[in-house]
């Protein structure tokens, strides 16, 4: 028996804000996919505990130079691989001196293959914000403007409050905290994101319905083609 009325309603919100179900069809995507599978994935899940916790280590300790020892970026830069040049030529001698092998540096090659699949992505990705930010100007999604808007404003009050690196190392924590906590708690943060979609969709509607329906109609026409 299919369900009508506000039952209906509800299933369909809440299968449009679950953010593992692929639009278009029933197939459920694992948190693993969402997230872009193989080794990041597997980094971000911590289900590589010491390279997860290797990044959150590497994050602080470069988020406590940049912004505790108040010195420069090219500085920390040029400090870090000055160091890291330094003991790798010391270590090389002394091996060399001991009879031993040092351990072979793995070679950093870039492919060209890897270099025009990052071009192409890089390219598609800048084309799409360019057509959002065209659509935007032109006043032709007022959703999609109203959100944009938002958010810019959002980041600019927090911008006020925190540096880029902090805001750079929070996001960093968040990449890899956030993600394995929702796989944990998966059911639970899927069952209150429907119940904060209902409740956004609402409002929404009577901005929309209070404000939108009152603009000029010349507006909502050029909105509208």
């Amino acid at each position: 028996m299919e369900a009508s009325g506000p039952e209906a309603a509800n299933a369909g919100i809440e299968g449009s804000a679950d953010p593992c179900s692929s639009a278009g069809s029933g197939y459920r995507l694992s948190v693993h996919q969402i997230v872009g599978g193989g080794k990041a994935a597997d980094i971000i899940l911590w289900k590589c505990r010491r390279a997860t916790a290797g990044v959150i280590f590497g994050a602080t300790i470069a988020w406590w130079l940049f912004e505790k020892s108040e010195l420069s970026f090219l500085t920390i830069c040029c400090d870090v691989l000055l160091i890291l040049i330094v003991v790798q030529f010391i270590w090389v001698k002394i091996s060399g001196l001991l009879h031993k092998t040092p351990r072979p540096l793995p070679e950093l090659v870039l492919s060209e293959e890897m270099v025009n699949n990052a071009a192409a992505s890089f390219r598609v990705k800048v084309n799409n914000m360019l057509m959002i930010a065209h659509d935007i100007t032109l006043g032709k999604d007022f959703r999609l403007f109203f959100q944009v808007v938002s958010v810019l404003w959002l980041l600019s009050v927090i911008g006020n409050f925190y540096s880029s690196v902090t805001l750079a190392y929070i996001g960093t924590i968040a990449l890899v905290t956030v993600p394995a906590l929702y796989h944990r708690h998966q059911e639970h943060v899927d069952r209150y994101a429907g119940m904060v979609h209902r409740n956004f969709s609402r409002h929404y509607k009577i901005v929309d319905e209070n404000v939108i329906s009152r603009l000029p109609r010349s507006f909502i026409r050029d909105k509208d083609d």
